[in-house]
């Protein structure tokens, strides 16, 4: 009899083992497994709901299922994520709303047009919560013409200071944005002064004349009054697009001394005197220039003035803003612009610019990150003569609305990091690139890019409860919970 029972007890705890080790094998879904503790892990209430975007777009920012947390340490490689440990406040993701953007927009129908802002800017399920904007003063090269809002020659009074330009499509678009999302937040940066302030009267190039210093500042003070009696708040502006590349149509060349002295001597006095709020950000070009924006940070005697510095993408490395931010550090940062073009793939765009754009600026303190034009037609117009003739919108828009690939780079982000979210910390992992945000909510958000060839597995550890998932190759993954 007893060694009946001996064997009875002997089989029971084989079949009891191998009904365990057979549950905590199956699928993506259930908990990392301690080797080394015969405790079994717990599910938490904490459910990770993700999205996936995949680069041969087979995937297109899709609801996977939910992945839960357990209670469990875990061997396996973890990002692990402390929301106790904040860096920079994000004010948004977001484009440029350009002349030719609003115009393609305005070409929609009425509803179309209204469904297509209310997904763009909108907080329904199905929106993806653009928070950011920025726009030009007077024409950029995504106009159908160049124009500044006063072309009379020796107007110093600016008599003929005029919005009428804009009052066709952009200003009654960003009006329909506005009722849609009060609170999204727009910087505004000119291409070009008025080419009778420039040395060369050309919209291509030349610089500002020393004698229009004074006239150009409140030009620019002329401009946040007038937007803000359209009932459009201007957060911040740059005193000018790209300033060492006078190459573009319009464009203007201002070095950083000249910025420097701009700023101190006829700009920040001119918005100070007139009581405006709108932030000065400096440099707004190239990351290969970090000494550009440091050059004009240096400055004291405008410290008051200056909220921080821009940087665009198309040369150097997105670490320069952690360099410019380790020398000033109570300065802010933005990254305001990254094109992507005509001539590239859906794939390589989409890896690249969620790396340093999204993920990238994010992680170098940046509180943006923009992607260039809104919207197109199907032929990327409009533009100036001599204009980017190869700019793919974010949309195309041709009767009816396509969604591109700048689309899905920034609906990333956008869709769930609302604006007055902070960045938190989050650790590495080999072959991933990641970022993590907590919003107003109380929302974790984490970021991760998978550019190699092969799926990878991972866990996230938060507060040392482990949700373990896959991301698969080529593909990027926003987790909230």
């Amino acid at each position: 009899m007893r060694l009946k029972i001996f064997l009875l007890l002997f089989i029971s705890g084989l079949l009891l083992n191998c009904s365990k080790s057979g549950n905590a094998s199956a699928g993506n879904n259930n908990p990392p497994v301690d080797t080394t503790t015969t405790t079994q892990p717990v599910a938490t209430n904490d459910t990770v709901n993700y999205w996936v975007t995949k680069a041969d777009q087979s995937v297109l920012l899709t609801k996977q299922t939910p992945i839960v947390f357990y209670t469990a340490s875990n061997a396996g490689s973890s990002i692990n994520v402390d929301s106790t440990t904040t860096y920079q406040t994000i004010d948004g993701f977001g484009y440029t709303l350009t002349g030719g953007s609003a115009h393609a927009i305005n070409t929609l129908d009425a509803t179309t047009k209204n469904n297509l802002l209310q997904e763009l800017f909108g907080n329904a399920s199905n929106s993806v919560g653009v928070s950011y904007l920025r726009i030009s003063i007077g024409a950029s090269d995504l106009n159908a013409s160049v124009f500044s809002y006063d072309d009379t020659a020796g107007d110093t009074t600016l008599l003929q200071f005029s919005l009428a330009a804009d009052k066709t499509d952009l200003i009654p678009i960003l009006k329909a944005i506005l009722a849609i999302n009060p609170a999204i937040k727009i910087i505004a940066a000119p291409w070009s002064a008025p080419v009778w302030m420039k040395d060369n009267n050309n919209s291509i190039g030349g610089s500002l004349l020393t004698q229009y210093y004074n006239v150009y500042a409140n030009y620019f003070v002329r401009y946040v009054q007038s937007m803000k009696a359209e009932g459009i708040t201007i957060d911040a502006v740059t005193p000018q697009n790209e300033p060492l590349n006078p190459n573009n149509n319009p464009s203007l060349y201002m070095d950083a001394n000249t910025e420097s002295s701009f700023i101190e001597n006829n700009l920040g006095p001119a918005f100070h005197n007139a009581g405006l709020t709108t932030k000065i950000i400096c440099y707004d070009h190239n990351c290969d220039k970090p000494d550009y924006a440091e050059t004009v940070l240096s400055n004291d005697a405008i410290n008051n003035y200056v909220d921080g510095s821009a940087f665009h993408l198309y040369a150097g490395d997105i670490s320069a803003l952690s360099s410019v931010h380790n020398s000033y550090p109570s300065k802010n940062l933005y990254f305001t612009e990254e094109y992507t073009s005509s001539s590239g793939s859906f794939s390589g765009d989409f890896l690249w610019h969620i790396k340093n754009v999204m993920i990238g600026s994010m992680n170098n303190w940046s509180r943006t990150a923009l992607e260039w034009n809104l919207a197109s037609d199907a032929n990327y117009e409009p533009h100036t003569q001599g204009g980017c003739d190869q700019c793919k919108g974010a949309l195309t828009i041709s009767g009816s609305v396509t969604r591109n690939v700048g689309y899905y780079i920034i609906a990333q982000a956008s869709k769930f990091v609302p604006a007055g979210s902070v960045r938190i910390a989050s650790s590495s992992i080999n072959g991933l690139y990641n970022v993590a945000f907590l919003t107003p909510l109380g929302k974790k958000v984490l970021i991760v890019l998978n550019d190699g060839s092969s799926a990878i597995t991972f866990n996230i550890n938060y507060k040392s409860n482990y949700a373990t998932t896959a991301i698969a190759a080529n593909s990027a993954s926003t987790y909230v919970w």
